[in-house]
């Protein structure tokens, strides 16, 4: 590798906002929001995540369905199967 031209790779914490969730993982990211966290007795930056494996409805098994002024019952209506 040559010297001088690779990003810090740094420990980070990633934080859900919608289930205050947070993790430790070592990251290249650059833009933080210049807030820090301490966990375990260390200061690390902190980025805030919109989704994460604690909140996607994949792994959580949880999924919400939002229905807007009956959209979905439309749709079935106009292309549901009609049984013969």
């Amino acid at each position: 590798m040559q010297a001088d031209i690779h990003p810090e790779y740094k420990d980070v914490v990633f934080q859900d906002i919608s289930t205050g969730e947070t993790f430790i993982t070592r990251s290249t990211i650059e833009k933080t929001s210049g807030e820090t966290i301490t966990l375990d007795g260390n200061e690390y930056p902190l980025v805030r995540v919109e989704v994460s494996s604690a909140s996607h409805p994949f792994y959580t098994g949880k999924q919400t369905l939002v229905d807007t002024e009956g959209r979905v019952e439309k749709f079935n209506q106009k292309y549901a199967r009609r049984s013969k």
